[in-house]
């Protein structure tokens, strides 16, 4: 053996001396590229025990490992590690995951360098490959990744570096509507997720820092020009060694609909309620302070607004009677509204109106209050009542009325009068019952006299007893009375005129 060769494997067994306890995976090819040698580390991250197990040369390799790139995509074999460094090509950083063909469901990831070593004159003496397992690394990115994409929250990741994005999830697709090819490899200053936001100085200030940018509103830009409301937030993370960004969002987009709603409403509420011709009175439903009057309100009682802001109803002495103030607000806690509640109302000189209510509860800035419309009744009340008065006045004697007129005027005194409990018919004497009978057919005291064989006064006395139980007060009121019971409804004799 000639003193070079000597030298160059006494050379060649010192260098596998220092590398055989590395914790990474070293592998020598010859310069004729066959596999030399490989230490302990190298042939776990391989699943083999023999430096013959990972093939005489990287032909064999080849066949023995199947090598894929971190995108799935399967690694040529003549871009495989080994082939490159047989071919005199030296390089840093590649990372492939490394499958035995005879056993696919294991694998690992390497991360892989060259080194060519060369002898005196310079010529390729050695070839190197050095591999770290980098499988538990690539795990935890897998879980990362799969977590990134799964999150529903919308997000993307930014390279500190030269601020591009290098990542991005679901959620931030259907959030924006960019699709992700638009997105990926796009710098900040092309889609800036920043641009509208309310404290854009100082999210910049800590982006450059690479330090942790505070949740704040921004304004994102959609793919049509339109703006979207929402919460952005960065977190700074190293991703494949490389420090980035994580920028997360909350859309606030629903939230602004719904408040642009909100808003909408309360005007269009604000401006009927002002615009309204009824008056009209909001107080709250647990204190009873009047919280805001209309135009309409003021004009009819004559009070100025600061004289009922902030002011109970009971202090105002609004209502004609508390006990008709506190009934009116028991129905209305009980059954949220009522309607049509015939009421006297207060004005601010002491002057008693009626007033039909009616009144629902609603909600004002989350406060739950009364609102009260009023209609002032005061005419029509008074229309009645002279209605009434009239149809009393004819109806002192209905002797010479037909029928058919008695029981229209009846109905219209009885489409008016409030109607209270009485006796029944069978509680009425026998006499009584006559009595009610002629009334019904139009006769007067003197003819029911004449009729019954009885005095006159003795007819007035049961007329009397007979309005006392009956609870009316004159005699159409009897005839209304008969009327409502389906009594006496047969022909009557009318008296002949004279």
């Amino acid at each position: 053996m000639s003193q070079d060769v000597l030298a160059t494997e006494t050379n060649r067994r010192q260098l596998q001396q220092i590398i055989a306890g590395l914790s990474d995976g070293v592998i020598l090819l010859d310069a004729d590229k066959t596999v030399l040698w490989a230490n302990d580390a190298a042939l776990a991250m391989h699943g083999v025990e023999r430096i013959s197990d990972l093939g005489a040369n990287a032909r064999e390799y080849a066949r023995r490992f199947t090598l894929r790139y971190r995108n799935n995509h399967q690694v040529l074999v003549k871009n495989y590690p080994i082939s490159r460094v047989a071919n005199g090509e030296t390089f840093s950083d590649v990372v492939v995951e490394v499958t035995p063909s005879a056993d696919p469901e294991r694998t690992w990831v390497h991360r892989i360098r060259s080194m060519i070593l060369t002898d005196q004159q310079g010529a390729p003496e050695s070839l190197v490959l050095i591999l770290s397992d980098a499988t538990e690394w690539a795990s935890a990115e897998q879980r990362f990744e799969k977590t990134f994409n799964a999150n529903p929250a919308p997000a993307v990741i930014c390279r500190l570096s030269d601020l591009r994005y290098l990542k991005v999830n679901q959620g931030f697709v259907e959030m924006t509507g960019y699709p992700r090819e638009q997105i990926i490899g796009r710098s900040l200053y092309e889609l800036d997720v920043l641009e509208d936001a309310e404290r854009r100085d100082l999210a910049i200030e800590r982006l450059s820092q690479g330090i942790t940018v505070p949740q704040m509103q921004a304004d994102l830009r959609m793919p049509d020009g339109s703006r979207k409301l929402v919460v952005v937030a960065g977190q700074p993370l190293d991703l494949n060694e490389e420090p980035c960004m994580l920028f997360s969002f909350v859309d606030l987009e629903l939230r602004r609909k719904a408040e642009t709603a909100l808003r909408q409403s309360e005007e269009r509420f604000a401006k009927s309620f002002r615009m309204s011709p009824v008056p009209t009175l909001i107080c709250s439903a647990e204190s009873l302070q009047v919280v805001d009057v209309n135009d309409a309100f003021l004009s009819s009682s004559g009070y100025a607004s600061e004289a009922l802001l902030g002011k109970t109803i009971e202090a105002l002495g609004f209502f004609a009677t508390r006990d008709a103030a506190s009934q009116l607000f028991a129905n209305l806690k009980r059954a949220g509204s009522v309607e049509s509640i015939d009421l006297q109302v207060r004005k601010q000189d002491g002057a008693l109106i009626d007033c039909a209510v009616w009144a629902d509860t609603v909600s004002i800035h989350d406060h739950p209050c009364y609102l009260l419309v009023l209609m002032d009744i005061t005419e029509r009340k008074r229309t009645e009542l002279e209605l009434m008065m009239a149809i009393e006045e004819v109806m002192q004697d209905a002797s010479w009325f037909s029928q058919t007129l008695i029981e229209k005027l009846a109905n219209a005194k009885s489409a008016h009068r409030s109607h209270q409990p009485s006796v029944a018919f069978t509680e009425l004497t026998a006499r009584e019952r006559d009595v009610l009978g002629l009334i019904c057919e139009g006769l007067a005291d003197k003819e029911i006299a004449a009729r019954l064989e009885l005095a006159p006064n003795t007819v007035r006395n049961h007329v009397a007893t007979l309005y006392s139980k009956l609870a009316v007060h004159s005699r159409s009121e009897a005839i209304v009375w008969a009327r409502e019971r389906g009594l006496f409804g047969g022909g009557r004799r009318l008296k002949s005129p004279k």
